[in-house]
């Protein structure tokens, strides 16, 4: 969508509201110009930012994309799609994305709002990432786990059944980008057990990146 100059001039002054939903799954939804950018609000989250998701652009810039032969990226919880904005936009790679998000209504205002302004492919799954992952046989050079219900990661996705399901996925030198709050006493302490718990025991290869208010677990498969 193509949005006049002084609608992105305005937004640096006060942030402007371009379109509000609702659905069974995101109660309040919003997309939202701010800076310039587009926004998409949940509740009290923030699921998009094109460029200012300052957690996957921090993580991308730690990560030697350059010197890594990717082709395929798997994206599970798609939001207004700022990780293939951002990987495109900020770092030229341009890759095969399978994107998977299990609110329709996500995915027309992704559809309407940002994809349209992308050159990479970006192929949209709608569907729960759980059930995606058992029923897929395919394979990825890196999976980016981004999924949120308002400011909370759903339990059944901070498991290690869920983690091994993604590593089956990944291919040799792959790598798993995993989003978690952390900007609070209690999803600090709470984001680090499942760091120390599981999520290193399914990859031994693994690292955390703090990024303002969020931390990135980051597994590689050699």
């Amino acid at each position: 969508m193509h949005l006049p100059f002084w609608k992105k001039w305005l937004s640096h002054l006060h942030p402007l509201t371009l379109e509000r939903l609702s659905s069974p799954k995101n109660p309040q939804l919003a997309v939202v110009l701010d800076r310039g950018r587009l926004q998409l609000l949940s509740g009290n989250a923030i699921y998009s930012w094109d460029d200012l998701y300052h957690n996957f652009t921090i993580a991308f810039s730690q990560l030697d994309l350059e010197n890594r032969a990717f082709t395929d990226v798997l994206v599970l919880g798609l939001g207004l799609g700022s990780v293939p904005f951002i990987l495109e936009k900020v770092y030229g790679r341009q890759y095969r994305y399978t994107a998977v998000e299990w609110d329709e209504a996500v995915v027309h205002l992704a559809s309407k709002y940002t994809l349209p302004r992308l050159k990479s492919r970006v192929d949209i799954v709608v569907d729960d990432a759980e059930h995606f992952l058992r029923a897929t046989e395919a394979s990825f050079d890196l999976i980016a786990v981004d999924i949120f219900e308002d400011d909370h990661t759903p339990a059944p996705f901070e498991t290690a059944d869920f983690l091994q399901a993604c590593r089956q996925h990944m291919r040799p030198g792959g790598l798993l980008l995993y989003n978690l709050l952390y900007n609070s006493d209690a999803n600090r302490q709470a984001s680090q057990a499942f760091y120390q718990d599981t999520f290193c025991k399914v990859f031994e290869q693994a690292r955390t990146i703090e990024t303002n208010g969020n931390l990135i677990l980051v597994g590689e498969v050699k």
